[in-house]
């Protein structure tokens, strides 16, 4: 019989097109065969899941796990069969999910034109004021940054 103990990440880190879960020791423990055999990264450390399809994308990764002097290495694909390591893969993943690469790239989007708009601003008020030098800084900004004849 094989279950999950503990399943906690060490760290996980996003990335645009996935979500690494990177494990470590005393992070990671498993039940077999009644004893508990603890996560040692000597092959794979990490579980990656595709933001878009929210799937593992490294099933052939091998995990080993040790227990004393005995070691237990096990397919990624194995333990993606164990209903209550889904279970917590998917409660750890979730809120990285929520940031998805769609809302994301909105945001940037949205920044981009705030940023443009405030350039505007910032030409009309040298122009009010007068300053030429800071007028034609600006201008050149704009041009720049977002190409001449767009608005």
């Amino acid at each position: 019989m094989l279950s999950v103990k503990r399943f906690k990440p060490y760290y996980i880190k996003e990335e645009r097109d996935c979500i690494r879960v990177v494990l470590a020791y005393q992070y990671f423990s498993l039940l077999l065969d009644d004893k508990v055999y603890q996560f040692v990264p000597l092959e794979s450390r990490e579980i990656i899941v595709n933001r878009e399809t929210r799937q593992v994308e490294n099933q052939d990764d091998v995990f080993v796990f040790q227990k004393g002097k005995e070691y237990n290495r096990l397919p990624l694909s194995d333990l993606i069969r164990l209903k209550d390591f889904i279970t917590q893969l998917n409660t750890i993943i979730h809120p990285y999910l929520t940031n998805s690469p769609t809302i994301m790239d909105e945001a940037e989007t949205i920044i981009e034109q705030l940023e443009k708009e405030n350039l505007k601003r910032l030409i009309d008020k040298a122009l009010e004021a007068g300053d030429q030098k800071r007028f034609k800084k600006l201008s050149s900004m704009l041009n720049k940054e977002y190409g001449q004849g767009q608005s």
